[in-house]
């Protein structure tokens, strides 16, 4: 990946430059966020002609390497105000690699209301009309895009919430059977709105493959790797069979799981909405109960869910999502939480918040407790055509309790919070809290050793060494984002020591570097450092990390676990 391409969409034009020295060894979120942290005014408006978008590969990305699919988006976040950057699968990391392209930067607003697509190829990049694709849903603009170039071209898009610049909205990008991946957090897709571009389109066609630069080692890292990962019990069984839904059970026994806007650890209806249940009834109805997210991908955590006559309903059905829908918005039919998350794809709004925020809803007495067909009815009517409901609602968790005089609001610096209550599992809390992009479990994911008691043991009930695992795993993740890899490679890492070692030899090989885990250690270290200062220039400080209130005051049975860390324990998160 040699250049870096600019599109200035104030002046409708673009430009192709070498790679500056200082981004060489950087990729994905490290890429990003540099960028970012370097060229975004941090007191600017997320929405204004200074915020930037920015696309970057992982330094594997492309590469035969297993789990190297993920792209990073990042910008100054509308949902947030920090600096943010949010991953996704799809097949267009994959193909901005083998272009060539390091990163793909989109600076300034458009004159006018004129909506713009963006067509990259071998020969750069061109900026077309969009005219008749806007007020569009996803699944609409991926079928014309399809009929246009065919169906090997890369796409990714907003929805009606991108274009009206809510901010839940979301990147959401084609994956290889036709779906869609998201860029979910933060709302990107409001950004991506604000510069009046509906959509990118990416026709690889006539590239080659990514260099390699010594490929005996690289295949020789490559099957080491791949091995660690289906060795593992979580990412070689668990999430291959069961997906990320086999936590719904695990949460509960746990006392985890937030339950009716994050009254209760438990769930009453945990086994209706499980991921057993959803695997039969995958298995039951003839779809599949294992997929992959891009090509490359061996872990498969995806599926497929299909109604009882066979036909689709969505893929990619995520713990996060069901959880939310499930026991956090008390929907017990699977089919109905199914249906809102094939909604949330296709009006582009991240699954997440659009799962808090209905739960807000319901909090606020606009939706009746476990109504899953009128939460379908209030994502397709009011969120996906912007009515003045829908744009409350569309803005985010924060927006309905502001509007609404909720007090139980589950958000740090205005982002939802996913799926591990903080209470029973305070090692996520700390990452909730000092995360520097707002509430995300997989910014530093404890659960692995909390819960499942991958690399070592914290018992999730006390609070003696959480923040330095926090800490160490969110150094950890923020240099995984930086290669393209799944997240989920973290469990054999963690685990089995020859498999970190062949994630390094990966890159040494790629590049004909010698970096070292300490090596690694830094970048991640540095990427935190330079988000964190990001935040602080924005005007953030340490009493914005911190969670709500009522966590602190309402214990959540059945462990009756209050959240008890001091300001200075939280504090401490930073001394590194």
């Amino acid at each position: 990946m040699n250049k870096v391409i600019r599109v200035d969409m104030s002046q409708l034009t673009v430009s192709v430059e070498p790679v500056p020295t200082r981004w060489a060894g950087l990729g994905g979120r490290g890429l990003t966020s540099t960028i970012v942290a370097e060229e975004v005014p941090p007191g600017c408006h997320p929405l204004g002609p200074n915020n930037k978008l920015v696309f970057a590969p992982g330094l594997l990305s492309g590469t035969p390497a297993a789990q190297s699919g993920r792209l990073s988006a990042g910008a100054k976040s509308p949902l947030t105000g920090t600096i943010k950057e949010s991953n996704a699968g799809g097949t267009a990391a994959q193909q901005l690699a083998r272009l060539g392209i390091k990163a793909l930067i989109v600076e300034g607003l458009p004159a006018g209301d004129t909506w713009y697509r963006l067509h990259v190829t071998q020969q750069g990049v061109s900026i077309e009309s969009a005219a008749e694709l806007t007020g569009k849903q996803n699944f609409a603009v991926i079928d014309k895009m399809i009929d246009t170039y065919g169906p090997k071209i890369g796409v990714m898009s907003i929805g009606v919430p991108g274009e009206l610049r809510m901010c839940a909205a979301n990147i959401s990008v084609k994956d290889p059977d036709q779906k869609i991946r998201s860029h979910g957090r933060g709302g990107l897709g409001a950004v991506m709105g604000a510069k009046r571009i509906k959509c990118i389109t990416i026709d690889d066609a006539g590239a080659g493959k990514v260099p390699i630069a010594n490929p005996d080692k690289f295949r020789e890292a490559a099957k080491i790797f791949a091995k660690s990962l289906l060795d593992h019990p979580v990412s070689g069984e668990g999430l291959p069979t069961y997906g990320t839904n086999i936590l719904i059970n695990i949460l509960n026994e746990a006392g985890g799981l937030p339950t009716k806007n994050f009254r209760y650890g438990q769930c009453a209806h945990h086994e209706k909405i499980c991921g057993e249940t959803m695997h039969d009834t995958i298995v039951a109805r003839g779809g599949k109960h294992k997929h992959g997210c891009h090509a490359g991908c061996i872990i498969q955590c995806s599926q497929v869910y299909v109604d009882k006559a066979g036909g689709y309903i969505t893929s990619g059905f995520e713990y996060e999502t069901i959880w939310g829908l499930g026991a956090n918005a008390m929907i017990e039919d699977l089919d109905d939480i199914a249906i809102c998350d094939h909604l949330m794809d296709d009006i582009g709004i991240d699954s997440i918040e659009g799962a808090v925020l209905l739960s807000a809803a319901m909090e606020a007495g606009i939706i009746a407790w476990g109504d899953g067909k009128e939460c379908q009815r209030v994502l397709r009517e009011e969120i996906g055509k912007g009515t003045p409901l829908g744009r409350i609602l569309g803005n985010g968790t924060a927006s309905v309790g502001k509007v609404y005089g909720l007090v139980r609001v589950p958000v740090v610096k205005n982002q939802g919070i996913p799926a591990y209550d903080p209470r029973a599992v305070k090692g996520i809390g700390v990452t909730y809290a000092t995360s520097t992009m707002g509430a995300d479990h997989t910014a530093g994911y404890t659960i692995a050793t909390n819960i499942l008691k991958v690399g070592g043991y914290v018992d999730p009930l006390k609070k003696d060494g959480q923040v330095d695992l926090s800490r160490n795993l969110q150094i950890a993740t923020a240099a995984v984002d930086s290669t393209g890899m799944c997240v989920f490679i973290a469990f054999p890492a963690l685990d089995i020591p020859e498999s970190f070692t062949a994630l390094i030899d990966l890159i040494n090989a790629a590049y004909d570097l010698s970096l070292t885990a300490d090596d690694v250690t830094e970048l991640g270290k540095n990427i935190l450092k330079l988000e964190h200062d990001f935040n602080i220039a924005a005007g953030f400080g340490p009493a914005d990390d911190r969670l709500p209130e009522f966590f602190s005051y309402e214990a959540i049975p059945p462990h009756n676990a209050v959240w008890d860390f001091s300001d200075e324990e939280l504090d401490a998160f930073w001394d590194f």
